[in-house]
């Protein structure tokens, strides 16, 4: 195994004894009354909590739901932020007027605004996909005319000498210089998307995986709803580790 291959056995193990010995120090807390079992469900009991789930239908089709909804409202958010963060920093007037209204957008709660979601486009997908949107692209737009101005100087001014076109110079050199920062923005588009749908479907009681930790909730299952919540957490995973596999392919050799 190469030194890179053994580092990354190493984190992985640590992550995952990391894990293991949460896991047991919280079943100790909940065995011995030190946490309520009504609060914490007991990490022993999630693998039957998980497997009522599944014989209920709780876990395909609310898990498939909220990956499409995830995916939708994340690369339609990428086929907006990205080229209009790519235009505020060929406008670097644009970029410095308008960058702070972004930036406070980002920080305000924009699920707040659900019942005039609701309103506009009914107790739907449509809604929920709507909200992931709203809230991934803001960081892609920031992310991605920050990543272009990082681009080096230098390295546009050989592609000049070099007589290429300014589309050229896009597709060759500022775009795969950019690619890390522009995978920042999309990793924190993924989560503030991710957040934004589960919420909604929580709050509307539709949809997906929000919408089954809800019923686990409401029907006072703590193990159901711990359950729910990793599978949660299985989405943004696989999220993830797809987006570093694209920009792997991305980045410049």
């Amino acid at each position: 195994m190469s030194r890179a291959g053994r580092h990354r056995f190493a984190a992985a193990a640590a992550g995952l004894a990391a894990v293991a010995m949460l896991a047991g120090a919280m079943e100790v807390l909940v065995r011995t009354g030190g946490v309520s079992a009504l609060v914490i469900a007991p990490p022993a009991a999630l693998p039957e909590a998980f497997a009522r789930l599944w014989r209920e239908g709780f876990v395909l089709e609310p898990f498939a739901l909220t990956l499409a909804q995830a995916c939708a409202a994340t690369m339609a958010a990428a086929l907006v932020g990205i080229p209009a963060g790519y235009w505020l920093w060929r406008s670097p007037l644009l970029g410095r007027a308008y960058e702070p209204w972004i930036g406070a957008a980002f920080a305000a709660p924009t699920i707040l605004l659900f019942p005039l979601f609701l309103v506009l486009f009914g107790r739907g997908y449509a809604t929920t996909v709507f909200v992931g949107f709203i809230a991934a692209v803001i960081p892609i737009v920031l992310k991605t005319r920050e990543a272009f101005a990082g681009v080096p100087r230098v390295l546009l001014d050989v592609g000049r000498s070099f007589h290429l076109s300014e589309a050229q110079i896009l597709r060759r050199i500022a775009f795969r210089a950019a690619v890390p920062g522009i995978f920042t923005g999309l990793r924190l588009a993924l989560i503030y998307a991710l957040v934004n749908i589960i919420g909604m479907e929580f709050l509307i009681d539709f949809g997906g995986l929000g919408r089954i930790v809800s019923e686990m909730y409401f029907r006072y299952e703590i193990p159901g709803m711990y359950a729910a919540i990793l599978l949660i957490v299985a989405v943004s995973w696989l999220f993830l580790a797809l987006l570093s596999g694209i920009e792997a392919w991305l980045r410049p050799r």
